[in-house]
């Protein structure tokens, strides 16, 4: 399965490696070892002197096998310490470490014989903040830099860098233990594990200040965080809900923008979506909507709803074939289900494409309570305004819309809808959008 950029698509080998086996080696030294702080100090050490050498004595056959030379690091960092707190000889110290790392090597658990679950686990724990695990899984699991989460987050390095040593104190302090839950308590932390990798998709299509539209590298590192969640626990549904939704939204990266800016739905080029992706997360998808597997409740429920109006998009060969009336009843039984002012925001939008702006319209009454200062909110109602002819009252908003509006992409795009205002009523062709994070319009 192609999971998009984070995947390994223009990386260095060194870089496709590291990324690839990081989380696995990480968990198998945390698992023996214990010592967070030792196994990604070893590893690092290890994934540097590759860098150094494979370009001088090229790729060895099994990367991953000689990087795990990064035990014999761990070994003697714990050698040195011993030898430091004991005063004993350096024979003695040798062979009690080496009994001690071997006591320490952990049995598979029940649940799964796969190390990186638990390190996953770890990463994402409830003791955490959400955006601090998101970053943690990504430096601890995925094996992205420090640097590359900080342009990520849109943050210095030195912060980012700061806020993930906060992080593995926290984790260090709170005395978390380095285990899969059992299985009475494996769904409810599983919620969370995946609430982690969808923030970090959101965070990657609803940047807030700054110049970049969406970022993709963010959301392809979470679409790869969600396939190894699916490959660890391929019969739990959550994960398979969350990676069918992601790759869905995902699968439009590379016609989301252009040179000019964002690109409207309607106005994709739908060639460059990939296609492939699209038809895994349909096979993804097609056992919860024949009845072979049954759709959990909470956020389960949300996923598999979100994934089915995605769907529709996916699979409509042009924006004419696009079955509004299916998507606007998807948005209510959604809305229905979560109680989110955003969803009636999106049900909006596909209620005007289904039934006309005046119905759109309707829907947002009501709703400036409940999302303060949200600029979509009043850049929705300056497009279905637009729609209905009323061409003052739909400027009015868009100026409400770019005064709230921090991100400098879609700035210009709203100023420029509104530099376009027809002096007529538009016609019921006209096309319109309003981005949104991880949302079906852009």
């Amino acid at each position: 399965m192609t999971v998009g950029p984070g995947s390994g698509d223009g990386l260095a080998p060194i870089e496709r490696v590291l990324r690839k086996e990081w989380g696995r080696l990480l968990a198998l030294l945390l698992a023996q070892y214990r010592r967070l702080d030792l196994a990604e100090d070893a590893l690092a050490d290890a994934f540097a002197t590759a860098a150094e050498r494979w370009p001088r004595d090229g790729m060895p056959s099994a990367p991953a096998a000689w990087l795990t030379a990064a035990r014999r690091r761990v070994l003697d960092r714990l050698r040195s310490e011993a030898v430091a707190a004991r005063k004993a000889p350096v024979l003695v110290v040798d062979a009690r470490v080496q009994a001690e790392a071997e006591r320490a090597m952990v049995d598979p658990g029940d649940l799964l014989e796969d190390e990186r679950l638990r390190l996953v686990m770890l990463t994402t724990h409830p003791a955490l903040a959400p955006e601090a695990a998101s970053a943690l899984t990504l430096r601890l699991v995925l094996g992205v830099p420090t640097s590359d989460i900080a342009r990520l987050f849109l943050v210095g390095e030195a912060t980012m860098a700061a806020r993930l040593t906060r992080a593995r104190k926290k984790l260090v302090a709170a005395g978390i233990p380095y285990a899969v839950p059992d299985a009475s308590a494996l769904p409810g932390r599983l919620e969370g594990v995946v609430q982690v990798a969808y923030l970090g998709f959101t965070a990657g299509y609803a940047p807030g200040s700054g110049p970049d539209a969406v970022r993709a590298e963010l959301a392809g590192e979470a679409v790869r965080l969600g396939a190894v969640l699916h490959e660890l626990l391929p019969e739990e549904p959550l994960p398979a809900l969350l990676l069918a939704l992601m790759l869905l939204q995902h699968s439009r990266r590379a016609a989301r923008t252009d040179g000019d800016g964002l690109v409207l739905l309607p106005d994709q080029d739908r060639g460059r979506w990939r296609h492939d992706e699209i038809g895994s997360a349909l096979t993804l998808l097609t056992p919860f909507v024949d009845g072979t597997r049954s759709i959990p409740a909470g956020i389960g429920r949300s996923y598999y709803l979100q994934s089915l109006i995605a769907a529709e998009h996916a699979t409509a060969r042009t924006a004419e074939e696009t079955r509004w009336d299916r998507i606007a009843a998807l948005y209510a039984e959604l809305e229905d289900h979560t109680g989110s002012p955003v969803v009636r925001l999106n049900r909006a939008v596909a209620v005007a494409e289904a039934e006309g702006p005046r119905a759109g319209l309707e829907l947002l009454d009501g709703l400036e309570a409940q999302l303060p200062g949200n600029h979509r909110l009043p850049a929705t109602r300056a497009e279905l305004l637009r729609r209905a002819g009323e061409n003052k009252a739909a400027a009015a908003a868009y100026e409400v819309a770019i005064g709230l509006c921090s991100n400098e992409i879609e700035q210009r795009h709203l100023e420029r809808r509104r530099a376009e205002l027809p002096p007529a009523t538009p016609t019921r062709g006209q096309e319109w959008s309003v981005p949104g994070p991880g949302k079906d319009r852009t």
